[in-house]
């Protein structure tokens, strides 16, 4: 179980600030797979419902903003599946109209009464919506000019997005009065804990996946907070590459692993000597044996073979930093665990977490699937992040940009 969340500060408002009955322009993000054309349920959806279902129980009139994909991608849909699901977990009807802030759009708007919900075409469909702009040049789009005006609020609960300066996420704060949903307020406290070093003792930061450029800045911006982190998947695989073990040769994975070294291996090495003391290598990697697991010691890395875990020894090494820990954030799974031969580091750490009562983040995207996955429930950890960039962000303290507009419109009231 866990412990109390420690309570970064923000100044923005919240919907506890809104009074009741009011007509409300809400951006979530509903940004979901898409299989054969047809969009899948996740996290994001039940999270998300939360919010709407406290809105409407409030009789606000609500009208969602939501964007799926980006155009020329296969995930580029319509939002109209979205409807559908939202209103599953809703357990209520979702209207949709296929127009953001066109004729149809205004006219939905104006016919939508308290308690009601509707939502509008993916705002990625809008021109105006991508380019990453100043929110002053966002504000004075047709998009935000238009729908600004139908609305007595706007509510931002799109945290997962807050790290993009696009119309819907920065526009409206600048001509509207701005608060945060509850997925905003939740994940800002929870994610934006580390840079407040609130913990009587250990801190540990597992990292993950396969994208070094994501976390090596994480490393070296949260060194003064973190004590220990320990590596896995592929980016536990390029610092052990820069520690002299023949790693990342393999057939299938050359080109992406390679490619990762060459643009980062300078500083991974760098890193690697300066903060060598707190970060924890694999000492033992898996692989695949003619269909069966199968592991070896790091000192015996055969340079051809392709590495998909870490081993046995490894995950009971990092789950004993675990269960000494005072706070642990896992981004990034520590082997393939889709497979569930290759699944033995990522749940093993993810269980001990659960087991300890230390305040956890697990950070959006793969590895937050691996809690469902195998039978490990959400209670367990403070905090299971839908957020994947702006998670990233929170943890280095860089600024979130859809987060400082909702402070500046709380300042300027």
């Amino acid at each position: 179980m866990t412990t109390t969340t420690p309570t970064p500060t923000s100044t923005f408002r919240t919907i506890d600030d809104l009074e009741s009955g009011q007509q409300l322009l809400v951006r979530l993000d509903l940004n979901a797979p898409v299989e054969d054309g047809e969009v899948q349920d996740n996290r994001r959806f039940a999270r998300h419902a939360e919010t709407v279902a406290e809105l409407l129980a409030d009789d606000h009139a609500v009208a969602l903003l939501a964007h799926q994909g980006r155009p020329g991608r296969d995930t580029f849909v319509s939002l109209e599946g979205h409807a559908d699901i939202l209103a599953d977990h809703l357990g209520g009807e979702v209207a949709f109209v296929d127009d953001t802030f066109g004729e149809d759009a205004l006219e939905a708007i104006d016919d939508l009464e308290s308690g009601e919900v509707l939502l509008l075409e993916n705002t990625r469909m809008c021109d105006e919506e991508l380019p990453e702009e100043d929110p002053d040049v966002k504000a004075d789009t047709e998009f935000v000019r238009t729908l600004a005006p139908e609305f007595d609020a706007y509510v931002n609960d799109a945290y997962s997005a807050a790290h993009r300066s696009h119309a819907s996420l920065v526009g409206f704060p600048r001509v509207m009065d701005a608060y945060a949903g509850r997925v905003m307020e939740a994940e800002y406290t929870a994610n934006s804990a580390i840079q407040e070093r609130e913990f009587d003792g250990p801190v540990t930061m597992v990292l993950g996946g396969t994208k070094a450029e994501d976390l090596i800045p994480v490393i070296e911006e949260v060194d003064d907070t973190v004590d220990r982190f320990c590596l896995g998947g592929i980016v536990g695989e390029l610092f052990l590459r820069a520690d002299g073990y023949d790693v990342g040769y393999d057939v299938e994975g050359t080109e992406f692993f390679d490619h990762q070294w060459d643009d980062h291996q300078e500083t991974i090495e760098r890193v690697l000597e300066e903060y060598g003391d707190r970060l924890h290598l694999a000492s033992d990697l898996a692989y695949d044996a003619d269909g069966e697991r199968a592991e070896h010691a790091v000192q015996d890395i055969e340079k051809e073979t392709s590495y998909l875990d870490v081993g046995s020894e490894t995950a009971d090494e990092y789950a004993d930093l675990v269960a000494e820990s005072e706070a642990v954030f896992v981004k990034g799974a520590l082997g393939v665990f889709e497979d569930e031969r290759f699944a033995d580091g990522t749940v093993e750490v993810l269980s001990a977490i659960a087991d300890t009562d230390c305040f956890s983040v697990i950070g959006g995207g793969d590895t937050s699937r691996a809690i469902p996955m195998y039978d490990l429930e959400e209670t367990d950890f403070s905090h299971v992040s839908v957020a994947g960039g702006a998670y990233v962000r929170a943890l280095t303290g860089e600024g979130l940009v859809g987060v400082e507009v909702l402070e500046a419109a709380a300042d300027s009231e």
